[in-house]
């Protein structure tokens, strides 16, 4: 199958940040085929199966969520101003009525608002992950999906530590899919012991996965990690042997120069999470100084419970705003380097770079098409400025992920939302009740 995207103004986030505009792009089953310029003469285009007019829209990588946790869609508003929300609020909620079928209701809702927001691809961190991939394979969305180890009883094992074995079975079941890729995902380095630290990491290298966790994102974090053994939870996790090409850590807020010289070091990459940080008051990272020093990075949304929203549109703005606003310096950050931390800098950060992140011929066919003909995308000169300022997930025209398109005319085609809400509805009784009972 072989189809044509034309008139379109195409940001190739390629090494040289092309831009094609007008352009057009031609996919071939699952694969970017090849690209260009619109000829003089729209005889000289190349022939396809089907032809789509972009209608001077812009064309763009498949978005790339460097962490999440997709299935907490249920807590999504609870508790949003509790404080130590993570001990006191969603552990115990978790405990009490997390189920492995509204994990996998939520789920299937989750990858619909992320494809609906034009990402192609996700990295996940959460409890019965089987049923995240089952769900993630029938969406059609590329996950990168780690079960959660912890370091105490969990919804899906009563064994601390048990969701080792989980994960070694997820590895096992789905490390030959096409679009699944199982990683090890222990939860932090205080909320696990060093021994299943690195039994996870020997599992992930057994299985030359990806190894991911939190890091230095908890003011009580630091304080353990520094009363207890005098060190910053990244020179903890060094010393342990984890920092690696292999370790992507999630949220980073709180970083010594010590800490990125040695993250740089190791080649360890950074999933940062603005929109969740500063929700919570934690704090706004220094990617200006992990970005100088090598440290690959990419955008998060963090699971729903935590930011609300899984779409990087809304990562986009408030990058922007808060890192502009920290170093009072309205240049830093120029739009179209923000635009690439949640395409090519994303699939960097995930060792995904051959795969997706930018469009070129031999790569997967992973794209966005953000309409620009909505009130809020006009006039558009610039196309980075329009997806960083002025862009939202409403304006995402067509997701298409490995070939296949997910999402057109604005609306999902494997499935409907309507449908999506019901399925995990219908599942949210318990729940809910246990909610209000902790609320």
């Amino acid at each position: 199958m072989k189809r044509l995207i034309q008139n379109a103004r195409i940001l190739t986030m390629d090494a040289d940040m092309r831009i094609l505009d007008p352009g057009w792009i031609l996919l071939e089953n699952d694969t970017i085929r090849d690209l260009g310029e619109m000829p003089g003469d729209p005889a000289a285009l190349p022939q396809a199966d089907e032809r789509i007019d972009a209608e001077r829209g812009i064309v763009l990588p498949g978005l790339v969520n460097t962490h999440c946790h997709v299935s907490m869609m249920p807590f999504r508003g609870l508790g949003d101003d509790c404080p130590d929300r993570l001990r006191r609020f969603l552990f115990p909620l978790e405990n009490k009525a997390m189920t492995e079928a509204l994990v996998y209701r939520a789920a299937r809702y989750g990858a619909g608002e992320m494809l609906l927001a034009g990402v192609t691809s996700f990295v996940d961190m959460y409890y019965f992950e089987n049923e995240v991939a089952r769900a993630c394979d029938e969406m059609g969305i590329r996950g990168i999906l780690g079960e959660t180890v912890l370091g105490q009883p969990t919804c899906d094992s009563q064994t601390p530590g048990g969701g080792l074995a989980l994960a070694e079975n997820l590895l096992r079941t789905w490390r030959d899919h096409p679009r699944i890729r199982p990683v090890v995902a222990p939860h932090a380095a205080n909320t696990v012991s060093p021994d299943i630290l690195k039994k996870a990491k020997r599992l992930a290298d057994e299985y030359e996965t990806l190894l991911t966790l939190h890091a230095s994102e908890m003011d009580y974090e630091l304080a353990y990690f520094r009363e207890t053994f005098q060190k910053t939870p990244i020179e903890f996790l060094s010393d342990l042997g984890l920092l690696g090409p292999r370790l992507l850590a999630a949220h980073c807020i709180h970083l010594t120069d010590r800490d990125i010289r040695l993250l740089a070091g190791s080649e360890t990459a950074v999933s940062h999470c603005i929109g969740s940080n500063t929700k919570a008051g934690k704090g706004v990272a220094p990617i200006k100084k992990l970005l100088s020093a090598g440290v690959r990075a990419g955008l998060g949304t963090d699971g729903a419970s935590s930011g609300n929203t899984l779409d990087l549109f809304t990562q986009f703005r408030l990058f922007a705003s808060f890192h502009k606003t920290k170093n009072r310096d309205r240049s830093l950050f120029p739009a179209s380097e923000i635009v690439a931390l949640g395409t090519r800098g994303g699939a960097k950060a995930l060792g995904m770079e051959r795969e997706t992140g930018s469009l070129e011929p031999g790569k997967k066919a992973d794209l966005v098409l953000v309409e620009t003909k909505s009130v809020n995308m006009f006039p558009c000169y610039d196309p980075y400025s329009a997806l960083v300022y002025s862009a939202n997930a409403s304006n995402v025209e067509m997701t298409i992920v490995d070939g296949e398109i997910l999402v057109r005319d604005k609306r999902l085609i494997r499935t409907d939302t309507g449908k999506l809400r019901a399925e995990m509805e219908e599942e949210m009784g318990a729940f809910v009740r246990a909610a209000g009972v902790q609320g």
